[in-house]
C-alpha cells in the first residue's frame, strides 16, 4: 500500500479513536461510582474472562503486577471485585468481578449505546455497512475477540 495511503488510515482511525475515548470517559462520568479508565479497563476484563492471578490481570492489562496490584486495592476498597484464596492453590490470591462491578460495566455500557446510537444515526443507512465491515476488519487486525467471546451476560 503507498505510504500516502497507510498516512490516511492512520489520521481517520487516530480521528475515530478520539471520539471513542471521549465516548468512554464521558460513560464513565455519566455514572455514580468514581472510577478511573484504568480501574474500569481492570474490571471489564474480570467480567469478560473471569477470575484471575494478580499475574495474570497484569498481563492482561500489560501493566506490571505491582501496578495490577494497586489498581486491585482501589476496586477492592470500591466493592468493585473481590479477592480470595485460589482453591486449586491456596498461596495464591485471585481477583473476581463482584455484583457492582458487573452492574458498573452494564450502566456505562448502557450509556456508550446510547450515545454510539446517536453517532450512528448520523451515518447514512448507505454508508453504515461500509463502516460496520471497516471496524470488524480493524477489531481482527488488532486481535479484540468476536462479541461472542465476550458473551459473559452483558452487552459491551
Amino acid at each position: 500500500m503507498k505510504e500516502s495511503r497507510v498516512d490516511e488510515i492512520i489520521d481517520v482511525v487516530l480521528s475515530a479513536s478520539r471520539a471513542l475515548v471521549a465516548i468512554a470517559a464521558r460513560s464513565l462520568a455519566g455514572v455514580d461510582e468514581e472510577v478511573t479508565l484504568p480501574e474500569y479497563r481492570a474490571v471489564v476484563v474480570l467480567c469478560a474472562k473471569g477470575a484471575m492471578t494478580m499475574g495474570e490481570l497484569a498481563g492482561e492489562l500489560g501493566s506490571s503486577p505491582s501496578t495490577a496490584t494497586r489498581l486491585c486495592d482501589r476496586l477492592v476498597a470500591k466493592g468493585l471485585i473481590e479477592r480470595q484464596v485460589r482453591a486449586e492453590n491456596r498461596r495464591e490470591v485471585e481477583v473476581a468481578v463482584a455484583a457492582p462491578g458487573r452492574r458498573l460495566v452494564d450502566e456505562v455500557t448502557g450509556l456508550r449505546r446510547v450515545e454510539i446510537e446517536r453517532i450512528v444515526a448520523n451515518i447514512s443507512p448507505r454508508e453504515r455497512s461500509a463502516v460496520v465491515r471497516a471496524m470488524r476488519t480493524f477489531g481482527a487486525a488488532a486481535g479484540e475477540a468476536p462479541d461472542e467471546a465476550w458473551a459473559t451476560g452483558w452487552d459491551l
